[in-house]
């Protein structure tokens, strides 16, 4: 039995602006139609995707549910971290929640955020390493380097294990240049993938002999886990009080049971600007340009250039990486661009909110985008989907104006429901509780007005709410 673990918990900052906390590139569609976390898991065997469990950040659990249902994988496992406590301890929930039913399946611990682009020869790659996995190793994918990479671990191989794999003599820290060019002409070097396979029963006793610490948090984090509609919630205070230690460091460097085995397929895991157009290349026009959105590139070359809301014209310019979102552009060398980290630092500190969330924010009921504000006003694009209903809600310093643009709209307002089409509006007086559901088969649009003393999104009492966030 395969159990994919798909770890989709990272923050992504390095593709700020559109990678942002509160939707990071995991769940994007950045190199296609798909999200990555959807091209992860339809990479895969479809007989295996049903099995697969996630793991990911609290903030983001409604995102991952919607995404894996409109790819047709419902119902999933997804476990919940209350904090991020790096991969180690996210992997030995997977496995301790894998072994719950007395199986000791294999594990294909996988990265939300990585572009795999050869699907028959990942399926080949991971047939070689399940052979090594199936007899108790602890399997590494090794990717062939193509450059000098300062910005990936390495491993070092060691022994030929019958044309499938070798030995794993050894981790290596990211490396500079020079360094680097020395792994790539040895050729006995490849990037550190951070993707793996191995029994469970075998990661948890290596775990258990190298960082117990990590293992006792863990188990009683998953002794304690409460199911919550999709979701596994396993214990805050239990997994907070665990050690944050990636698996490299906490297993992977001292065990004796290391296997690595070579990607036969392209990867990337799209960790910056310039590996996003390279990974691209294939739309490139004639000046080396990777354009994406309403552009109008004049004497422009070598550069990505990505518009997602209007138009965006360069004019003399060479080896740039312009994005364009809806309230934030940026403008970065190519050669700078592993940078993009400290600006978001930068924003943090000075307490901007352009590193949180999108203009327009997801939720489980659908989405909204302010689209204008002032000092006692705030308006919203509402935007809910077929059969979703907001919470009954009440708020202390605001009212609310609603008017239909698109479907129907039912609305109660106190005692009273109404329903709202086209063209009509209703009005939601400060303190009345209400709720907003659309009881149609197509998308309710809707534009609020919002007016009052206090327009935070934490103006909120919940009294019923069918996402599990009542208080």
């Amino acid at each position: 039995m395969l159990v994919p673990v798909i770890l989709a918990g990272g923050s992504g900052t390095r593709l700020w602006p559109m990678s942002r906390q509160l939707r990071p590139k995991q769940f994007l569609p950045l190199t296609g139609n798909e999200t990555m976390l959807q091209q992860t898991l339809l990479r895969l065997d479809a007989s295996i995707r049903s099995n697969s469990i996630i793991i990911c950040n609290e903030s983001h659990r409604f995102l991952a549910a919607e995404q894996l249902r409109a790819i047709g994988i419902d119902p999933a496992k997804i476990i919940l971290e209350p904090c991020g406590r790096n991969t180690a301890p996210a992997i030995a929930l997977a496995a301790l929640e894998a072994a719950k039913e007395g199986d000791d399946p294999l594990l294909l611990v996988l990265s939300a955020d990585h572009l795999i682009q050869d699907k028959a020869s990942f399926h080949e790659t991971i047939q070689d390493a399940s052979y090594f996995a199936s007899q108790g190793r602890m399997l590494v994918f090794g990717v062939v380097p193509t450059s000098p990479e300062t910005g990936f671990g390495y491993i070092k191989r060691g022994q030929s294990l019958e044309d499938r794999g070798f030995d794993l003599a050894g981790f290596v820290e990211k490396p500079d240049k020079e360094t680097a060019l020395n792994y790539l002409q040895a050729g006995d070097f490849y990037w550190n993938s951070g993707m793996f396979l191995f029994k469970a029963g075998i990661y948890l006793k290596q775990l258990e002999k190298f960082r117990p610490d990590i293992l006792k948090a863990c188990e009683q984090a998953s002794v304690k886990s409460t199911k919550d509609l999709d979701f596994i919630r396993v214990d805050r205070e239990s997994f907070e009080s665990c050690p944050s230690e990636s698996i490299d460091y906490a297993v992977m460097e001292k065990t004796t049971l290391g296997v690595v085995v070579p990607l036969k397929s392209r990867w990337s895991d799209i960790g910056s600007w310039t590996a996003l157009a390279e990974a691209m290349k294939m739309n490139k026009d004639e000046q080396d340009n990777v354009i994406q959105g309403d552009v109008l590139a004049l004497d422009t070359k070598k550069c990505l250039i990505l518009a997602e809301n209007r138009l965006v014209s360069t004019l003399g310019i060479e080896d740039l990486v312009v994005v364009e979102t809806s309230d934030a552009v940026l403008v970065a060398r190519k050669d700078k661009v592993q940078d993009i980290k400290t600006l978001v630092e930068q924003m943090k500190s000075s307490g901007r909110k352009e590193h949180i969330a999108h203009r327009e924010v997801y939720r489980p009921w659908g989405s909204f985008d302010c689209i204008g504000e002032g000092a006692r006003y705030q308006v919203k694009r509402i935007t809910v989907n077929p059969g979703a209903k907001l919470s009954v809600q009440m708020h202390y310093h605001r009212a609310e104006h609603w008017v239909v643009v698109k479907g129907t709209a039912m609305v109660h307002n106190g005692k009273e429901t109404i329903m709202v089409t086209e063209n009509q509006s209703t009005y939601i007086p400060v303190g009345q509780v209400h709720s907003l559901e659309n009881p149609g088969t197509i998308p309710l649009e809707l534009i609020e007005v919002q007016s009052g003393s206090y327009l935070g999104e934490d103006d909120i009492v919940r009294f019923e709410d069918k996402y599990g966030r009542k208080e």
